[in-house]
């Protein structure tokens, strides 16, 4: 089929640009249009410095370390800090000559795009067995959760290799199943594997994201991104969040308890569910749009989607008042 590399993709985490549709809601925006984790991670305070000089490559080294060990990153792989997974979402396909590349879909909506601005043709495909030279495919999948056999995603690799292509494999949301990542297989020809910083520890806005692939392909990527592609705060914010084992344990549990929490209050509503993962939920309504609409209204806001009307997909509250505030809406 034929993407667009240039028209603009819909996302959520923007509700001010709502207000004009929906109005200033006395009670403040709820936000549940993300997948974002939205008890965030306390960072310390930045030192100044870090704003005042470039970036050391010690500092960098310190992040890698820890992203390393927090992933389960083989030895033999090796491992690139890019600013945010968006960056090296629209870098990696142009690591390769302009081809054919499959992508396991619907998903997220700004890998087809990117594909196609370096000139590849975009197949959408319903499983990852292909036969285009390049693949792609979001594990778990965005926006329904939907997992992969990893024995499967690997020999898929390897297939590819052989006939001179790659896997990349997008695990943006892979820290609430890291049961099924192939983070720990990473560093084999023919498989690159995307992570991304901001959603689980509920830091988007630092921007930060790594690529694990080969060490050749690694070269290739740093030299793209070029020097000092990550900033002084986001390697401290990165290198905190991702050393600190404890709150990563205790955050998976609280997002699966969350989740159990916010699929019984959709449930409970009439709504059937597609799918999701601890960060969101999807759901299908036939009335989904008056569902969007009357929620926002209400000054909550939620994900919808043009391509699938009947779908909505809703993230978590933060606190005890936003949950009781989405069921009470609903």
């Amino acid at each position: 089929m034929k993407i667009s590399a240039l028209n603009p993709r819909e996302h959520g985490g923007d509700p001010l640009a709502l207000e004009a549709r929906f109005g200033v809601p006395k009670d403040g925006w709820l936000d549940l249009s993300t997948g974002i984790n939205p008890t965030a991670y306390g960072v310390d305070a930045c030192p100044l410095e870090l704003l005042q000089r470039l970036p050391l490559q010690q500092d960098l080294d310190a992040l890698l370390v820890a992203a390393r060990k927090a992933y389960g990153v083989p030895d033999e792989a090796a491992i690139v800090a890019g600013p945010g997974t968006q960056a090296l979402i629209q870098l990696v396909p142009t690591l390769f000559k302009p081809s054919q590349v499959s992508i396991v879909s619907p998903t997220y909506g700004e890998h087809a795009p990117a594909w196609a601005a370096a000139e590849h043709e975009v197949i959408e495909v319903n499983n990852i067995v292909v036969d285009t030279p390049y693949a792609l495919v979001v594990h778990p999948n965005n926006p329904d959760g939907r997992v992969q056999e990893v024995e499967n995603v690997l020999s898929t690799a390897a297939d590819l290799f052989k006939r001179g292509g790659t896997l990349v494999v997008d695990e943006a949301f892979a820290e609430v199943r890291s049961d099924v990542s192939v983070t720990p297989h990473a560093g084999r020809d023919g498989l690159i594997v995307l992570r991304s910083f901001g959603k689980f520890f509920g830091l988007a806005g630092v921007r930060l994201g790594f690529a694990i692939c080969t060490p050749k392909i690694a070269d290739q990527i740093k030299e793209k991104l070029g020097p000092w592609s990550v900033s002084g705060p986001a390697i401290w914010a990165g290198t905190q969040a991702l050393n600190d084992a404890d709150w990563m344990t205790e955050t998976r549990q609280r997002l699966a308890d969350d989740a159990v929490r916010l699929g019984n209050i959709l449930e409970n509503a009439g709504f059937r569910k597609l799918g999701g993962t601890d960060l969101f939920c999807l759901i299908e309504c036939q009335n989904a749009q008056a569902v969007y609409e009357t929620l926002g209204q209400l000054g909550i806001l939620v994900r919808a989607f043009k391509a699938h009307p009947t779908w909505l997909r809703f993230g978590l509250p933060g606190d005890e008042a936003g949950w009781k505030r989405l069921e009470s809406a609903l």
